[in-house]
């Protein structure tokens, strides 16, 4: 596109943002994701994560970015002056016009190659089973006879045989002398840890060295000290490197410890804490056992003092007897006093009960005598009132009035008519009679003045 530009129109004049995007657009479509090898400087951590810094040789240096969900994943601690490979895409930062490469991956500087084998042959004893916790056993506690296999010359060999005869020395050790680093290193060391369990005279194996770089600690991480190590009869622990250091045989192992002094330190107990522990537990016995003594020759001192001659128990049995004879007659006297007392004042409650039942005779045929004569009142006082309803109905009675000459007027839808005015001449009209009725028409009305 850069040389289309020209191409096209050579007296073309353009803007810096249209030069920045065509370099940057031809250098992403002409240079390939690349590995780049050189020195950190200039290393900025931003707040937001993402890392900037420059990679420089003797002869130049780039600008680099490496964003933060890619500096994410990187197990090494990163700082200015370190030599690193990293994997990048050349590119050009517009708003500035910086050449630039965004990083995607970094390692150690030459070290690509063992990390890349480091990381396949993981994957694949992985992907076995080898490092499967369920596969793996544990440590004796109370080993009767430790192997070490590492180099006689080795650091690591003496810091092993310090620390085991510091906590527990006397548990015999057998060290299988082999190589650690150098070519061949690794066969040997896996024929070492065969001939161990051929030999079958230790219960646990170290298998250690000193701290090292990664070329130095290589040897175990070989596939032929890996599967030795897997198909050990004997528990085998590993004690490689430091504690920041990890190699395949810390994987397969049965258990890893972060130096060669912790795997001894694993291995067998701490002598002085045992004895200590020894020391508490006679102490903690010593202290029950004599409690229970005392509380056995408490219990002891309680049951002589129950103990009685069985002539004292009997007289004591007959004394209590007699005081059972005695309470129970007192009993026997003061129950039947009672229902004496009790026989009287029932006695004395019916004769009262009697004479009372003469008077509530008396008193009933009383009352019954009163209950009559009001009875008969009130029938006479009913009779007098019904006989004074009876003469107000027969005065209040239409038909009485209508025999003493009056009648009742009707009209056509069957009022009463009390008015004249109310009439229309030729207007029907019923008229109730003592005896009878009739039918009449009105010929005339008048008002009061007729009367």
């Amino acid at each position: 596109m850069f040389s289309a530009l020209f191409i096209e129109d050579k007296q073309r004049v353009l803007r810096v943002a249209e030069l920045a995007r065509a370099i940057n657009q031809l250098l992403e479509s002409n240079v390939p994701l690349l590995w780049v090898r050189g020195e950190i400087c200039n290393l900025v951590k931003a707040a937001s994560g993402h890392w900037y810094f420059a990679l420089k040789d003797e002869q130049a240096q780039v600008r680099c970015v490496m964003f933060r969900h890619k500096n994410q994943l990187l197990d090494e601690v990163i700082s200015n002056g370190l030599q690193v490979e990293v994997l990048a895409v050349a590119s050009l930062y517009e708003a500035r016009g910086d050449f630039q490469l965004t990083v995607e991956q970094m390692r150690p500087a030459g070290l690509g190659v063992l990390y890349e084998q480091f990381a396949q042959l993981k994957q694949k004893l992985e992907q076995e089973g080898l490092f499967a916790a369920e596969r793996k056993r544990a440590l004796p506690v109370f080993p009767r006879r430790i192997g070490i296999i590492t180099s006689p010359q080795a650091a690591a060999l003496r810091d092993v045989l310090v620390t085991l005869r510091a906590r527990l020395p006397g548990v015999p050790v057998v060290v299988y002398p082999v190589p650690v680093q150098g070519a061949g290193s690794a066969e040997k060391i896996a024929a070492a840890i065969r001939t161990a369990n051929q030999r079958a005279e230790c219960e646990v194996l170290i298998v250690c060295r000193g701290g090292g770089s990664i070329e130095d600690l290589w040897a175990f991480n070989e596939e032929a000290v890996a599967r030795a190590i897997a198909a050990s009869l004997i528990p085998i622990i590993s004690g490689v490197g430091h504690e920041t250091d990890f190699t395949i045989a810390d994987f397969v192992a049965d258990e890893r410890a972060p130096t060669p002094t912790a795997a001894a330190q694993r291995v067998v107990p701490d002598r002085r804490a045992l004895l200590q522990g020894l020391r508490d537990t006679a102490q903690h016995l010593l202290r029950a056992q004599r409690n229970r003594l005392q509380n056995s020759m408490q219990a002891l001192d309680y049951l002589q003092r129950r103990l009685i001659h069985p002539a004292q128990q009997l007289q004591r049995q007959s004394v209590l007897l007699g005081q059972l004879q005695q309470r129970l007659q007192r009993s026997h006297a003061h129950s039947r006093q009672q229902q004496q007392w009790r026989c009287q004042s029932l006695a004395l409650r019916l004769r009262g009960a009697g004479s009372d039942f003469e008077r509530l005779l008396d008193k009933q045929a009383h009352l019954s005598e009163r209950l009559a004569n009001a009875m008969r009142s009130l029938q006479m006082r009913r009779l007098s009132r019904l006989d004074n309803v009876a003469q107000q109905l027969v005065l209040l009675d239409p038909q009485q009035v209508l025999a003493r000459g009056y009648s009742l007027v009707q009209d056509e839808k069957g009022n009463l008519v009390s008015d004249a005015r109310e009439l229309l001449a030729g207007e029907e009209l019923r008229i109730t009679f003592a005896h009878g009725w009739a039918r009449t028409e009105v010929k005339q009305q008048g008002g009061d003045e007729g009367v």
